[in-house]
């Protein structure tokens, strides 16, 4: 089958950063089905295990955590899904990605693609789907409300970082499912204009302090933080303008963090990482199928819209490389996705 991987970390402007590989076509066993790939998505975490995880010797490395596609053959132990079954999910980050042809995947990390949207458009959502929804309704503990039936709450919600793909996706479940006052974050007119379609109340620019322009909106203090990028750098803002007790949630990987300020106001601090579930195969790791399933019922009742902000062709090795270049410029607006090989 069609891949694209690596042999070894290389800065992206390398002409072999990513290559167009040939590989075994798997075959499924146990809980796993067989997933012929459509499209894909380009997440952040792709550039990261590309710079930090350095393939075994002679071996080649696919990364790709995002996809949609049919499943073409299931393991023997196989409850859910059936052959010609369209799914999309964001896998395990400890097997093969997928930026490949084919994949096995767990079917209990799985969820029935939304019926309204094409391939490119539903590959854009699973992991940013599975990282907003844990971080907003686990982690921050925000209250979901039934879709039609949202009553006001005092919740003052700050998402940090939300033209983003995991940004784009909470701006819409705060907006649709949760009574919270929502303030974004974005400096560019074009980022801006994205979180305001997608559910933003009010939005910051976080190119200047944010403290002043915050408490100049008048709403009172923050009870819950979204901290998407750089939350070393705001964590004294966070404290500044947080409501004691209130909760913040990351999603970064922050080189230190004091958070011994956050005890007089005794905020809570809670990490969000989507693949904990499938690493560890916790008792709830089904959880992730069925929050997909339901994602996939909101899109088709027209809840939730897709998050694609460009779509750069098929799914080769100089087109994800032009993908990982974008992502690592930090001046993407939503998804980046492929389709096809």
């Amino acid at each position: 089958m069609k891949a694209v991987g690596y042999t070894s970390s290389l800065p992206i402007s390398h002409s072999d950063a990513l290559k167009d590989i040939e590989l075994d076509k798997p075959a499924p066993s146990g809980r796993d089905v067989l997933v012929k790939i459509s499209a894909i998505a380009v997440n952040p975490v792709d550039y990261k295990i590309r710079q930090r995880v350095s393939p075994e010797k002679g071996a080649s490395k696919v990364l790709g955590w995002d996809a949609v596609g049919e499943i073409v053959a299931v393991g023997s132990e196989v409850q859910q899904f059936n052959v010609g079954d369209r799914v999309f999910y964001a896998g395990d980050l400890t097997r093969q990605g997928s930026n490949a042809e084919y994949q096995l995947v767990d079917e209990r990390i799985v969820g029935n693609a939304p019926s309204s949207l094409s391939d490119s458009d539903a590959a854009a959502l699973p992991l940013t789907t599975i990282t907003a929804w844990e971080l907003v309704f686990e982690h921050l503990a925000i209250k979901k409300q039934p879709v039609g039936k949202v009553e006001k709450t005092d919740d003052l919600v700050l998402v940090v970082g939300a033209a983003g793909g995991v940004g784009s996706v909470m701006l819409q479940l705060l907006k649709q499912l949760t009574g919270a006052t929502v303030i974004a974050t974005a400096s560019r007119d074009s980022s801006k204009a994205w979180v305001e379609r997608l559910g933003a109340d009010y939005v910051v620019d976080h190119s200047q302090p944010l403290s002043a322009q915050i408490k100049g909106l008048g709403l009172g203090e923050v009870t819950h933080v979204a901290s998407l990028n750089n939350t070393d750098s705001y964590i004294d803002t966070y404290v500044d303008v947080m409501k004691p007790m209130g909760k913040i949630a990351l999603i970064d990987d922050p080189e230190s963090l004091d958070v011994k300020k956050l005890k007089q106001k005794s905020i809570s601090l809670h990490w969000e990482f989507m693949f904990t579930r499938a690493m560890f195969a916790t008792a709830d790791m089904q959880e992730q199928g069925r929050l997909l399933t339901e994602m996939a019922s909101l899109i088709d009742k027209g809840c939730i819209n897709t998050t694609v902000g460009k779509h750069l062709g098929k799914i080769n090795a100089e087109n994800l490389m032009a993908a990982h270049r974008e992502l690592e410029s930090g001046t993407a607006i939503g998804k980046i996705v492929l389709e096809g090989f």
